[in-house]
C-alpha cells in the first residue's frame, strides 16, 4: 500500500494513519520527522534542509521531495508507506507525482478525511499535549487519569498556542485556500477516497479500511 492521508488540521490524519500503518505493517511518514532525521543523520540533503530549519525558514519543496525520495527507498518501505500531511498544495502534489513516477512507484489511494470545520474546532480547542513527551489527550474525548498530568510520563499537559479558536479558524482558512484544490486533483487522477471523518475514531478507521480494501 502506498497511501497519502490529507485533510484539514484536526481531521485526524496522524491518529488514523498510525492505525492503518499498524494494520498493514507499513510506516507512517511525516515530513517533520523525516526532516529532523535527515538533519540528525547529516545526509547531504539533510544538511541542505538544516540551513533553512536552523534559521526558522520554510524548507523548499524540492528539498522535501528529495528527502521523501530517499526515505521511501529504505527497507521498511518495501511493502508500502503512508505520507501524512504532504502534499499540501497542487504544485507539491505534481512534484511528488513526478518523483514517484521516476522511481516507478504508483500511489494506491489518497485518503481525504472529510470533517466539518466546527467539529474540528471542538477537537482542537480541547486538545492537550504533554510538555515533556508530546503525548496527546483531549479534555472530553480522551482525558488523562489525573487532570493536567500525562499518564505516560507525569509531565504537565498544556494547550498549544495554535489550538485556541481564533488561531484554528485562521489555519482552517489557509487550508481551504491552499489544500482544497488537491481534492479535485486526486479525484481527476482516480486516486481519491473521500472518507467521512466525523464521530467515533474506531468507526472512522473502519471506513478507511473499507475504502482501501475496495
Amino acid at each position: 500500500m502506498r497511501i497519502i492521508f490529507f485533510g484539514a488540521p484536526g481531521s485526524g490524519k496522524g491518529t488514523q494513519s498510525k492505525r492503518v500503518g499498524k494494520k498493514y505493517n507499513i510506516p507512517q511518514l511525516s515530513t517533520g520527522d523525516m526532516l529532523r532525521n535527515a538533519k540528525k543523520q547529516e545526509t547531504p540533503i539533510g544538511l541542505k534542509a538544516s540551513q533553512y530549519m536552523d534559521h526558522g525558514k520554510l524548507v523548499p519543496d524540492e528539498i522535501i521531495i528529495g528527502i521523501i525520495a530517499e526515505r521511501i527507498l529504505e527497507e521498511d518501505c518495501d511493502d508500502g508507506f503512508m505520507l501524512d500531511g504532504f502534499p499540501r498544495s497542487k504544485p507539491q502534489a505534481e512534484a511528488l507525482r513526478s518523483m514517484l513516477q521516476a522511481q516507478d512507484i504508483e500511489l494506491d489511494s489518497v485518503i481525504f478525511l472529510d470533517v466539518d470545520f466546527d467539529e474540528i474546532v471542538t477537537r482542537l480547542v480541547g486538545r492537550r499535549v504533554c510538555h515533556s513527551c508530546g503525548e496527546e489527550y483531549h479534555i472530553d474525548f480522551q482525558p488523562p487519569e489525573v487532570a493536567g498530568k500525562c499518564g505516560k510520563c507525569g509531565g504537565e499537559l498544556v494547550q498549544r498556542p495554535d489550538d485556541f479558536e481564533e488561531q484554528i479558524r485562521v489555519r482552517l482558512k489557509s487550508y481551504q485556500e491552499l489544500t482544497s484544490p488537491l481534492i479535485e486533483y486526486y479525484r481527476d487522477l482516480g486516486k481519491l477516497d473521500q472518507v467521512a471523518a466525523s464521530g467515533d475514531f474506531d468507526e472512522i478507521t473502519k471506513r478507511i479500511l473499507l475504502a482501501l480494501e475496495k
